[in-house]
């Protein structure tokens, strides 16, 4: 072992061994792999091995589809046997509902290029996995590219492949200490000291303790999973081929072939978690007993979809250990505030996700950026709330329960709820509001009568008429929106201009205004769509969407200046919006500045009642509205100002629903939605707030070569849908004569122009205002026109009146 290394992996599992292979095939040679035991001595060793298509997200199914396409590679690579069995796969469904969503997840993974699947009755997947009993079952999906592989193998291939690239792999050595300098990590190990300018946290059921060696204390938590394998079962014995990966989504239970009898896993209700703090040091290859009792309502329905289960015994159980974060996705990539540490862990289907994930860590390491949106993995997704026991607990115990458990769309999930609240929460809640969360914060979605209960639902909602009443308001009248939930920066010093003009692609305002601001990676793609505001006193405010604080904060201070400080308002300041014909004059009653002269897109100090307030004129439902931000202690008090003055111009209190149905009349692009880091600003209309001659931003030589170059494959556009009962939500995709030309970045019903609406990014040759295409909305096939953007006044007249 060297006493110096470009990174150093710490943690022996599959994602280790990946993220170690990733690094030396990109180029990066001089790296080793630290493991305190031996190479899969941690979850790795039990995991059952088995890998599927299908994922709720389309980005982490896309991550699962690249790891599949590389196993036959680094088998190929390292020469070693991964004993993969390409078996193909079934996912079924047994409810009515889980049968929709499961047509609608098929059209999905053909808007992300997933095409070797396709829908099957309960009588073909009998056909295709004859032990299984179709008992209660609507309909399945079956995926070419499932089975199920040797775990040990398959590491020892990821870390023999990385080896003939160069990179080194060092057992039984411990890391005991992690210590930051200016120029890197020394680790502190069992066989002495070792620098690097890197360090990977891929340390599995040890991530937290390695996490806290550098001061840090990750979301993750382990919990125990079983598994049984069963004897030799007659019925297979006779076949002429494995049956496939099956998974049963109403029975909690998922299973693979193993030799002559089957692998049966169950995502029991009851869960466990074990080892909150990490995974003792000493432990490795322990399993714990097996519990029946815990798991017998789901061993039960198990045991009634493949009835031959009942005739032979269990050979083998298997009790082990796995971590999860709290949504269960990984967490990978840079921590913030912590340089050259990076994380790799909470990887929870760490053969199924652990090549995308290498692949990931390794092109943000080398390049600076993932060549794919990263964001549903990125670390920076939670913030130092997230650190909480109790949140952990509550949050990864929710996920593991509801692995196989049907979630809407529409559907708030109570674990780790409420804890960040604003001031009028209290108040608001007296008057009606339902609730939903981003990042740690409640935020309101619309006001309902007492004792409404919204139904979960893939379609239109009963709260629909609710949110139309909000429409109604915010069209004809006044509605009143708590924007606690925006996030603002306060960028001040004596070269913060000078920064900002750098960070930022679009020209800074004057004084006393604010302009939208597209934020830009060095290769051109979005890093934000963010709101700067020049108060005219020095002080620069960035505003951004709420729940990429953590994210978007490491990015400030990754690229910070000298002379320039940046601070996170997010615990200091909140407000209210006023949106609608009516606002001015509802503000005018209060306001002891005179606003009369406040132009679209201004923005000052005024005094608003009895508070000190930061007003702006702008609102993101396409009318005239204003933005008023005041501090945590006024917030209360500035919601009891604002009813009373709007008592009697018809203001009503809205929330972030009826709001996401004026920006979709108005063809405003949200973050995650129409814009996230995998688009760049031709793709997604951004281009248009760029300075072009303005020297030297951040991505200023790609968004040229952009602009000057072919152009983008594809561009965003406002679709019509004819819809009956429900509507577009996201990555649906987009047809025309049964070719795919793109996919929807979101949609919803638009309650003024009574239509169903979607933005969509199109192949630019199907952009034009009135070409027909069709959709699939929750998986039904529905007409659907490219019509000129913003259906709702395209003129602005009504923001800017």
């Amino acid at each position: 072992m060297k006493s110096h290394y470009r990174v150093v992996v710490i943690g022996g599992g599959v994602v280790g061994a990946s993220v170690l292979y990733h690094l030396a095939k990109f180029g990066w040679s001089d790296v080793c792999l630290l493991e305190r035991s031996v190479l899969t001595a941690g979850s790795s060793w039990h995991a059952a091995g088995g890998f599927h298509a299908l994922n709720a997200d389309p980005n982490m199914a896309a991550l699962q589809a690249y790891t599949i396409d590389l196993m036959e590679e680094i088998q190929e690579e390292s020469g070693q046997n991964i004993g993969l069995h390409m078996t193909g796969g079934l996912t079924m469904a047994g409810t009515p509902d889980r049968w929709e969503w499961l047509q609608s997840a098929y059209r999905v993974f053909q808007s992300i290029g997933i095409e070797d699947c396709r829908l099957v009755t309960p009588e073909e997947a009998v056909a295709l996995n004859p032990i299984m009993s179709a008992e209660g079952l609507l309909g399945g999906m079956w995926a070419d590219r499932e089975g199920y592989l040797d775990t040990t193998g398959t590491v020892h291939a990821y870390a023999g492949a990385a080896r003939k690239r160069g990179a080194a792999v060092f057992e039984h050595t411990k890391v005991e200490d992690l210590i930051q300098t200016r120029d890197g990590w020394h680790l502190v190990t069992d066989k002495g000291t070792v620098t690097c300018e890197h360090v990977v946290n891929a340390g599995g059921l040890w991530a937290k303790q390695l996490g806290r060696m550098a001061g840090i204390d990750l979301p993750v938590s382990p919990l125990k999973h079983h598994y049984l394998i069963s004897d030799t079962i007659p019925a297979l014995e006779d076949l002429a081929f494995e049956v496939p990966m099956t998974v049963d989504l109403e029975g909690f239970t998922y299973l693979r072939q193993d030799q002559k009898g089957v692998l049966l896993g169950i995502y029991e209700i009851d869960h466990e978690h074990w080892a909150m703090d990490g995974a003792p040091w000493d432990y490795g290859m322990e399993l714990f007993q097996e519990d029946t009792d815990r798991i017998e309502r789901e061993l039960t329905l198990g045991f009634e979809r493949y009835p031959v289960l009942q005739e032979v015994g269990v050979k083998t159980w298997v009790n082990g250990a796995f971590t999860f974060s709290p949504d269960g996705n990984p967490l990978v990539g840079p921590v913030p505030g912590k340089p050259g540490y990076w994380c790799a862990c909470a990887v929870m289907a760490g053969f199924l996700q652990g090549g995308g994930v290498g692949k990931t860590l390794a092109e943000w390491m080398i390049h600076g950026e993932p060549e794919a949106d990263a964001w549903p993995m990125d670390v920076a997704r939670y913030g130092p709330y997230a650190q909480n026991r109790r949140y952990i607990r509550e949050t990864t115990g929710q996920f593991y329960s509801r692995r196989f458990v049907m979630t809407y769309p529409n559907e708030q999930l109570p674990a780790g709820r409420p804890l960040k609240t604003a001031p009028a929460h209290e108040a608001m809640t007296a008057a009606g509001c339902q609730w939903g969360v981003s990042w740690d914060l409640e935020v309101p979605l619309y006001f309902a009568p007492a004792g409404f209960s919204e139904t979960p639902s893939l379609k239109r909602s009963n709260a629909h008429d609710i949110v139309a009443a909000e429409c109604r308001a915010i069209r004809g009248a006044v509605g009143l929106i708590d924007i606690t939930g925006f996030a603002r920066y306060e960028v001040t010093g004596p070269n913060a201009e000078g920064w900002l003009d750098r960070m930022l692609a679009a020209k800074l305002p004057a004084p006393g205004r604010a302009r939208l601001a597209p934020m830009l990676s060095e290769t051109g793609r979005l890093k934000g769509d963010l709101t700067v505001f020049n108060w005219g006193d020095g002080s620069w405010w960035i505003m951004g969407s709420y729940y990429l604080r953590a994210w978007h904060m490491r990015w400030f201070r990754d690229h910070l200046a000298e002379g320039v400080a940046i601070r996170d308002l997010g615990e200091e300041i909140c407000g209210f919006a006023l949106a609608g014909p009516r606002s001015r004059a509802v503000l005018g009653q209060v306001a002891e500045t005179d606003i009369s002269g406040l132009p679209f897109m201004g923005c000052m100090a005024a005094d608003i009642g009895l508070i000190r307030a930061r007003v702006a004129r702008m609102s993101v439902t396409g009318e005239l509205g204003f933005e008023i931000n005041c501090r945590y202690g006024d917030h209360a008090v500035l919601r009891r100002t604002l009813l009373e003055a709007g008592a009697g111009q018809g203001l009503r209190e809205c929330g972030f629903n009826a709001m996401l149905s004026t920006r979709l009349e108005k063809s405003f692009g949200i973050w995650n939605a129409e814009f996230t880091q995998g688009y760049t600003p031709g793709m997604t209309g951004m281009d248009r707030w760029i300075d072009w001659d303005k020297p030297g931003f951040l991505g200023l030589g790609a968004a040229l070569a952009e602009r000057d170059g072919n152009g983008p494959a594809q561009v965003l556009v406002t679709l019509e849908i004819d819809a009956a009962d429900a509507d577009a939500s996201g990555f649906e995709p987009v047809w025309t004569g049964g070719e795919k030309v793109g996919f929807v970045t979101s949609g919803g019903y638009g309650h003024h122009i009574g239509k169903s609406l979607a933005m969509a990014l199109v192949d630019r040759d199907r952009s034009g205002v009135g070409t027909p295409l069709s959709v699939h909305v929750v998986g039904a096939e529905r007409p659907a026109r490219v019509i000129a953007p913003s259906p709702y006044d395209p003129a602005g007249k009504a923001m800017r009146g």
